[in-house]
């Protein structure tokens, strides 16, 4: 026997799932976040959602459980895997590495955003290893008999280069790309 849907009320939104809840109130905090930092308000949060601002507390316990989930959004690495996962093996090495290097500056700007917005307390909740990436690792595989090192180390290096070539903290205006794969492919010594 089928049950008829309720309609929604006129003027709400219609039901969603918590979990699609939850992400669209940290979608519409993110922004927030890196320009308010922790005093924005959960009436900005709920107006950028288009939601109710008790909305937000039917899935976040409060406003630090929802700083927590911002922050651990930012920190996932998930779509960083799949922008890397993305660039086309078939292109040549440089190019390979070049556009690894240009998803990497924009993961380290996305983050510094969230990150340097929030205080020592929330971020220490949600801190946790970074772990090697696969797919970074796989854009060196194809020509792995150029490298030096293993290719999961060059991954490694890339990131680590381009983390300090590019965060605010270390680098007044960040290393063009083209020039930090130049740096990492070979090195500061000028050619004889």
């Amino acid at each position: 026997m089928q049950t008829a849907a309720v309609p929604a009320r006129p003027g709400r939104a219609p039901a969603m799932p918590a979990e699609e809840r939850r992400a669209l109130i940290v979608r519409a905090t993110r922004p927030l976040l890196a320009e308010h930092g922790e005093a924005v308000t959960t009436r900005q949060i709920a107006q950028a959602a288009g939601i109710a601002e008790g909305t937000i507390f039917r899935v976040f316990a409060d406003k630090d459980d929802l700083l927590r989930a911002v922050v651990a959004d930012a920190i996932d690495t998930a779509p960083l895997e799949r922008a890397l996962r993305a660039i086309d093996l078939d292109q040549p090495f440089e190019a390979r590495v070049l556009a690894a290097t240009e998803v990497l500056q924009r993961r380290v700007l996305d983050v510094w955003a969230v990150l340097s917005n929030v205080s020592p307390r929330v971020r220490q909740q949600v801190a946790r290893a970074l772990p090697d990436s696969e797919a970074l690792t796989a854009l060196f595989q194809p020509d792995q008999q150029r490298l030096t090192i293993e290719p999961r180390a060059a991954a490694r290096l890339l990131r680590a280069l381009t983390l300090a070539l590019t965060h605010p903290v270390m680098a007044e205006e960040p290393m063009p790309a083209a020039q930090a794969v130049a740096l990492f492919l070979h090195g500061v010594e000028r050619p004889a």
